[in-house]
């Protein structure tokens, strides 16, 4: 769990644009919400509406450089999206994925071909990117992955498996993370990132059936003998620079999802404790409803802050690496909580999908594992913050 800092920093956005950006994003999900979150679902569709709607005001490509065709508002201004989205009952998981993990290796470490090619697309919504790493057998540890890359007759050919890769069937292409080395620049060993089409000759995929309902569904990928040129690599030999480059903006974006979900969980049970009347008064006067949506809304504000401290950091350029673990550790933690509180708040109602709040139970639990565990943040932060000695190799 390297913290590699960004090369660059980058300007943030100020109060007034922040604020003209959560109001403009907040209008356009307006007019989806969770109804629509959950029938995009059902039909197997991508919730791709919204993802165009976001992208024609710009809300996809406020942390991409303006000289290729985003907002270049940095971190925090993507982050204030992603909570907006989640906050209106639709959290996509790709917000953490195609405009951050990707979009941010690409400003970073992309060739100008590279750059051109892909950026103004990610912007403005019209392209998307997955994000392959994770491996059967590797789990967390990105320094054993067994994908191969191997440098044949001017190309890079990729063989191996990757596991949970999200949303495939909606991406143009993927950042595949392989172990290569060699090749026309004689790379050092180790995890290198390469621009790989969804359909290309070689790779199969298959659906993993998840308890989770989202609009985005999870794959296990095979490149059998995958070619793709040798300009695919991103980075080149910086090759983990260019991985963690990417993992910072996701646990900083995913936190910000969460942050969503929690003020959507807790503005519906605080709607419903104030309205609902079982002895004589609403049920938000008794102790027992509204003394776990404070502790959630405390718990909110917190994770909150460490969100918003992350970005910053982020946009910095700084390594932020505690900040961004100690952001997802939280907001995950307390997105349980408050979903839980405001389920409970609803009694039977909040088992009902027409409260929109147990359809969110798989996802909020997800987030405890992926994209990076709970038990991996804490590692990371009693090593880095408290120098205790390393638990893990």
């Amino acid at each position: 769990m390297s913290t590699t800092s960004s090369p660059r920093a980058t300007a943030t956005a100020g109060a007034e644009e922040l604020a003209a950006l959560r109001a403009a994003v907040r209008q356009v999900c307006s007019r989806f919400g969770h109804d629509y979150y959950l029938r995009t679902s059902a039909e197997g569709g991508n919730a791709r509406e919204l993802w165009t709607a976001l992208g024609e005001i710009g809300a996809l490509g406020v942390a991409i450089p303006e000289e290729h065709g985003g907002g270049g508002q940095g971190i925090e201004a993507l982050a204030v999206v992603a909570e907006e989205v989640a906050a209106c009952g639709s959290p996509l998981m790709l917000i953490a994925l195609s405009p951050a993990v990707c979009a941010t290796m690409l400003a970073d470490h992309g060739s100008p071909a590279q750059q051109q090619e892909w950026l103004p697309g990610l912007a403005d919504g019209s392209k998307v990117l997955a994000f392959a790493i994770t491996e059967p057998d590797a789990g967390s540890n990105a320094h054993n992955i067994s994908t191969r890359a191997v440098f044949e007759d001017g190309a890079w050919v990729l063989s191996g498996q990757k596991y949970y890769v999200s949303h495939v069937d909606n991406a143009d292409a993927m950042v595949v993370i392989a172990d290569a080395q060699g090749g026309p620049d004689q790379l050092p060993p180790g995890p290198k990132a390469f621009l790989v089409p969804t359909e290309v000759e070689g790779l199969s995929r298959s659906e993993i059936a998840v308890e989770i309902i989202s609009p985005e569904r999870q794959y296990s990928l095979f490149l059998d003998r995958v070619r793709v040129p040798a300009d695919a690599i991103v980075g080149g030999e910086r090759g983990l620079g260019v991985l963690f480059s990417g993992l910072n903006p996701e646990r900083i974006l995913s936190a910000a999802l969460l942050n969503g979900i929690s003020r959507y969980a807790v503005d519906k049970a605080v709607a419903y404790a104030r309205d609902r009347v079982v002895w004589s008064e609403p049920i938000g006067a008794h102790q027992a409803i509204a003394h776990p949506l404070a502790r959630a809304e405390t718990r909110l504000t917190a994770a909150r802050l460490l969100t918003l401290e992350a970005a910053r950091a982020a946009d910095r350029g700084e390594t932020g690496g505690v900040a961004a673990a100690m952001a997802k550790l939280e907001a995950s933690e307390t997105a349980s909580l408050a979903l839980d509180a405001a389920m409970q708040t609803h009694g039977g109602n909040g088992m009902a999908r027409e409260y929109g709040l147990a359809t969110l139970s798989g996802l909020v639990r997800l987030f405890r594992i992926a994209p990076v565990s709970s038990e991996m943040l804490l590692n990371h932060i009693a090593h880095k913050a408290l120098r205790l000695p390393r638990s893990y190799r």
